[in-house]
């Protein structure tokens, strides 16, 4: 078995491990989401695959950390997190948005 200080670091990493997952991939989506305005054309659509790959795996985990019964003060900032990740893929998803705004060819 185990002593009651390695019980306590598992049970410890099984929280820190997905927040720590949720933190970064918000991170990345914040900064993709912020270069998309001057990101080459040719590549927008790249951009916007990582958005929706990095919430994806932010999604998955959160539900991680939610089976770890994580305090309610963290419950809300991973959730608030994930709620803007959800703003960045929206705005990719919606072509009035995700089009450059000058671009219109005849």
């Amino acid at each position: 078995g185990f002593t009651p200080d390695q019980v306590n670091e598992i049970q410890a990493n099984a929280l820190n491990v997905p927040v720590t997952l949720l933190r970064v991939c918000h991170s990345h989506a914040n900064a993709v989401h912020a270069f998309i305005p001057d990101c080459n054309p040719n590549i927008r659509s790249d951009a916007y695959v990582s958005l929706h790959l990095l919430a994806g795996a932010a999604r998955a985990a959160y539900q991680t950390a939610l089976v770890n019964n994580p305090e309610e003060p963290l419950k809300q900032e991973l959730s608030g997190l994930l709620h803007e990740l959800a703003r960045f893929e929206a705005s990719v998803l919606d072509p009035a948005e995700a089009a450059p705004a000058a671009s219109s060819s005849a």
